[in-house]
């Protein structure tokens, strides 16, 4: 079992890491938030799609993905129907709970509770890979039980009409995570969660867009 103690010796090369469906978001919403992260200097990893290969994620990921501080998920309407999104995702969960790695969900357009209980656009992800790997397939059990989990957990709900009362909300979340964080430096913590609020700014952007 990770400890305070232990946790804290942890190395780790990276502020943020961003999990995302790139079709959805990476030219929109998620392409703002890396943006604004990096002028702001937080350092942020986000992978390059074009150097994916085969059906799961590779090692250099995964280590990636332990070597942050913070995760962020961005579930939007297609993110199950990755098996590489599931699978970041099942490894950040691990994080979250060996490590005592920060998580941030963000339901971009989505509703928290079809990512819960995996209805809508999510069923139609899981039913899918249900006939791709069977009905009975593990990896599709843990996939459903990580997006429920993860899902439970206090997040953004993103919509349009809604950017400001959330982007509020993520000082109240920032400071659970502070609790539940112990591992980390006070100052440091509070330090990457100030440098988040650039939510702001890609609030301003997405509200053009729209």
């Amino acid at each position: 079992m990770t400890n305070a103690a232990s946790t804290s010796k942890i190395r780790t090369n990276y502020d943020v890491f961003l999990s995302f469906r790139g079709e959805d978001t990476r030219h929109g919403f998620t392409g703002h938030l890396y943006d604004a992260l990096c002028r702001h200097g937080v350092n942020t990893f986000r992978d390059d799609e074009n150097l994916r290969t085969g059906e799961t994620i590779g090692p250099q990921l995964v280590q990636s993905i332990q070597d942050s501080k913070i995760s962020i998920i961005v579930f939007s309407t297609k993110y199950a129907a990755s098996a590489w999104c599931l699978d970041e995702l099942v490894q950040i969960l691990h994080c979250h709970k060996e490590r005592n790695q920060l998580v941030f969900p963000v339901f971009y357009k989505v509703d928290p509770s079809d990512v819960r209980h995996q209805r809508n656009t999510y069923k139609e992800a899981m039913d899918a890979h249900q006939i791709r790997l069977g009905c009975h397939s593990l990896k599709v059990k843990i996939w459903k039980e990580a997006l429920a989990e993860i899902s439970n957990k206090s997040g953004f709900h993103l919509k349009q009409g809604n950017w400001g009362r959330e982007i509020e909300r993520m000082k109240e979340s920032e400071r659970e995570g502070e609790r539940e964080k112990q591992g980390m430096k006070r100052e440091e913590e509070e330090g990457v969660a100030a440098k988040l609020l650039t939510w702001r700014e890609c609030e301003r952007i997405e509200g053009e867009r729209e």
